[in-house]
């Protein structure tokens, strides 16, 4: 496996184009399965998870192109999808093992071919993430549910009709498929308690452009009248907030000053606000923004995820990074997913003084962490390992990132060209 290996105490400097975001990416391809007319999708990261959603897709008859770069070339490919036929309605365990995302397929494929069967997911162990949500939802809208032997057996021979669903936990996947199936069930849906994720809008907007019709979007009820067909569209997938986030925090804990630009900061409100409050200075500019520190010192600052528009638990371990180096103590409480406190071993490895307790974790910040051999455990935890290797005295090894590589985009050539020293050791 792949590890890489960073040169610590060296400013960011430069500009930095944000990707296309991962998380509105895979479930905008899984909806090119509700329609047989091409689905072109623009602004799309080049991501190890994006080819595994790819690679699941062809399985079921999508026929995948790559128009090559947008116009402006640094915002991202270009992919047309057409499903004509679905030609499998089975997602099978080895295409669907390694992402969580994968279970997005199946709504989509029971509205429209009336059955699915899908395996149970996998993805980062960061928490149970339970699907009850999708599985109950879908019930409602009139789908028979089986589990056996591992997989999701879904039929509505009659088809789905609409119904009025109250999701009693806050669910960004259960949304989207949800959202997605609801489009072509028969009558009104109303969807309640509903995530509101920028990436949910995102593929809300895509699926009006096909044709659905959708109220309420950006809010927590959503209200979709189910159409017989959808149609084909050219989407623009809107820019990764959670990378962008992540280079914020970079810029911050290396004490440099990065421009990050194609991106949308109003979407990060709750995370630059603590950045504020830590001691970031912020230039905001029309789709973009320069970040840099305000003072010598990194101001402890308390926080604690929520769904959106609250602080991102995807940017949580980065954060943690940040406050490791901070002057003084402050406590992050982690309130969506369980697990999601692995990285903290690896980091006191490099010399950061956590401790946790229950959902919470105390960091005291250090004058100096020091470079050692740490191994990844998840997406983001990975990438709170490159941020700390980047302020670390001496070298830092983060192993197997592999993780890494499912939602950061071209991020050592990122890092480098703003002065980072890192590098990619490859293992054949």
């Amino acid at each position: 496996m792949d590890s890489i290996r960073i040169e610590g105490g060296y400013q960011l400097s430069g500009e930095i184009n944000i990707s296309g975001a991962k998380n509105s990416a895979l479930c905008l391809m899984a909806a090119s399965l509700l329609t047989d007319e091409p689905l072109t999708l623009s602004n799309v990261p080049h991501l190890l998870d994006v080819k595994t959603m790819a690679s699941l897709l062809i399985h079921h008859g999508t026929s995948i192109n790559m128009d090559g770069m947008a116009e402006a070339g640094h915002i991202g490919r270009v992919l047309s999808l057409q499903t004509k036929n679905i030609s499998s309605t089975t997602a099978p365990y080895d295409l669907v093992r390694k992402m969580r995302a994968s279970i997005l397929v199946l709504g989509p494929i029971l509205a429209r071919e009336k059955e699915a069967h899908i395996s149970l997911p996998g993805g980062c162990a960061i928490g149970t993430r339970p699907i009850n949500l999708h599985l109950s939802g879908l019930e409602q809208l009139g789908a028979k549910i089986d589990l056996d032997e591992g997989y999701i057996h879904a039929y509505a021979p009659n088809g789905l009709k609409g119904a009025s669903i109250f999701l009693p936990l806050i669910s960004v996947g259960a949304t989207e498929n949800l959202l997605m199936a609801a489009t072509l069930a028969k009558g009104q849906t109303i969807l309640n308690n509903v995530a509101r994720e920028p990436e949910i809008s995102d593929l809300a907007h895509c699926l009006v452009s096909m044709g659905a019709k959708i109220q309420g979007i950006g809010t927590d009820k959503l209200t979709i009248e189910g159409v017989d067909r959808l149609h084909g569209a050219h989407h623009v997938i809107l820019p990764d907030r959670i990378e962008t986030g992540t280079f914020a925090i970079a810029a911050l804990m290396t004490n440099g000053s990065l421009t990050l630009k194609h991106t949308r900061y109003d979407f990060l409100e709750s995370l630059l606000k603590l950045l504020e409050k830590a001691g970031a200075h912020i230039d905001y500019h029309t789709d973009s923004f320069t970040i840099k520190r305000k003072a010598d010192h990194i101001t402890p600052i308390d926080a604690m995820t929520e769904p959106y528009p609250g602080f991102p638990t995807d940017l949580q371990a980065q954060f943690m990074t940040l406050m490791c180096i901070a002057q003084g103590a402050c406590m992050i409480s982690e309130t969506i997913y369980e697990n999601r406190f692995m990285h903290i071993p690896e980091l006191n490895r490099l010399g950061a003084n956590i401790q946790v307790h229950h959902s919470s974790a105390i960091v005291r910040g250090v004058t100096q962490l020091k470079g050692a051999p740490v191994m990844a455990t998840d997406l983001r935890a990975s990438v709170s390992l490159i941020l700390a290797g980047l302020v670390a005295k001496g070298s830092t090894i983060v192993n197997r990132v592999y993780h890494l590589d499912r939602g950061y985009e071209r991020l050592e050539e990122k890092l480098a060209k703003c002065g980072a020293h890192i590098q990619r050791i490859r293992t054949s």
